[in-house]
């Protein structure tokens, strides 16, 4: 399972790195994998940057109130560490003067971590249920049925493990934890206009978007639009998908597509639940649900993998591509089956190192394993 795997690299590396950092939206369970691995264990300190009385402990704090704090622990877990103020020059102080007290940390939102990354800490995302490891739960056959279901409510742990009721979970998670953060933030200054901006990124997912549009849509202007799409993306709400563009003279070089990592969360915003079968907007909910799982797959196997969709300003468009050591992978989705697609004939006479395929519910699983 996914988490097995997190598990193990985050082992691996709290022997070598000063910080490890694990990032996820609320509620996928970072804080129960951490459980996991050191729940039981009385060398861990743990500490809720959501707890005011937390907070208050770091507050001014010094080496001498810190090592008060963490008194003979050898491992300090702070959960939702970007709540605590400062918290970057706080882990500095904890990693520069007790080299023997390891440091693991989750949040919602990324946070500053005293210094350069590659030379303080390891960041790891932590997704909604991957593919992966709800087959390695309830079965691959199983899972598969369940692909129209997903579809819908999408993956968060408690939906996946509330069959039957996973609309009011759903709707209880987007009440209580949507906003939560990126609110906390304070640079969000208009509710209003957030709201109607995460309704309109869930009209158009799959479609080329817009910062001015969306702007006249939401009553901002379109430098506030990229600011708060930027938050929602580091809150890991939506994340873009950039154009690709390096041969033909045609194709757009600077253009996006804002896809949701969750397509519950976006069926949620829009308050449509309808089964799959009757929804109009099929294609589109396929495409998202097809390109966060490859999100979720590559980020687990690791290894560099840049990703775009392709377009003309002739409309001739792909998907979703891939590159992997100068090799491209081009992919089209398609909830049908029997509809067909081709490769547009001037990607492959530009791109020659290039393979296309065409992913639709019979074959998504060689896509996503």
């Amino acid at each position: 399972m996914i988490a097995r795997m997190l598990e193990s690299v985050i082992r691996d590396r709290a022997r070598a790195e000063k910080v490890i950092v694990l990032l996820g939206a609320r509620q996928v369970g970072k804080a129960t994998l951490i459980r996991s691995m050191f729940g039981g264990d009385d060398s861990v300190l743990w500490l809720s940057g959501d707890e005011s009385e937390v907070r208050a402990l770091f507050e001014d704090a010094d080496p001498t109130r810190l090592r008060a704090m963490i008194g003979g622990k050898t491992t300090v877990v702070i959960d939702e560490a970007q709540r605590v103020a400062d918290i970057g020059v706080k882990l500095k102080l904890i990693t520069d003067q007790m080299p023997d007290v390891r440091l693991v940390t989750t949040g919602s939102l990324p946070f500053d971590t005293g210094g350069p990354p590659a030379e303080r800490s390891r960041e790891l995302v932590l997704y909604p249920m991957s593919f992966e490891e709800r087959a390695a739960r309830h079965g691959r056959l199983d899972e598969v049925r369940l692909t129209p279901r997903r579809l819908v409510y999408g993956c968060y742990p408690e939906v996946v493990a509330s069959p039957g009721n996973e609309t009011e979970v759903l709707r209880g998670l987007c009440d209580n934890y949507l906003y939560k953060d990126i609110l906390a933030l304070n640079k969000i200054r208009k509710y209003e206009s957030m709201a109607r901006l995460l309704k309109a990124l869930a009209s158009q997912i799959g479609s080329k978007v817009s910062y001015c549009e969306l702007g006249v849509t939401c009553g901002l202007d379109s430098k506030t639009v990229e600011k708060y799409v930027m938050v929602l993306e580091e809150a890991y709400i939506v994340f873009r998908l950039g154009t690709f563009a390096r041969r033909i003279r045609n194709e757009l070089k600077i253009s996006r597509k804002v896809f949701f990592v969750d397509n519950g969360v976006r069926n949620a915003l829009i308050s449509d639940f309808r089964p799959a079968e009757e929804r109009e907007d099929i294609g589109q909910l396929w495409e998202n649900f097809m390109i966060s799982e490859r999100v979720k797959r590559n980020s687990y196997r690791g290894g560099p993998i840049n990703s775009w969709f392709w377009r003309t300003r002739l409309k001739r468009e792909i998907d979703y591509i891939e590159e992997r050591n100068e090799r491209f992978s081009a992919y089209e989705f398609k909830w049908n089956p029997a509809a067909k697609a081709k490769v547009p004939r001037p990607f492959p006479a530009a791109y020659p190192n290039s393979d296309f395929t065409v992913v639709h519910p019979d074959n998504f699983v060689d896509f996503l394993l």
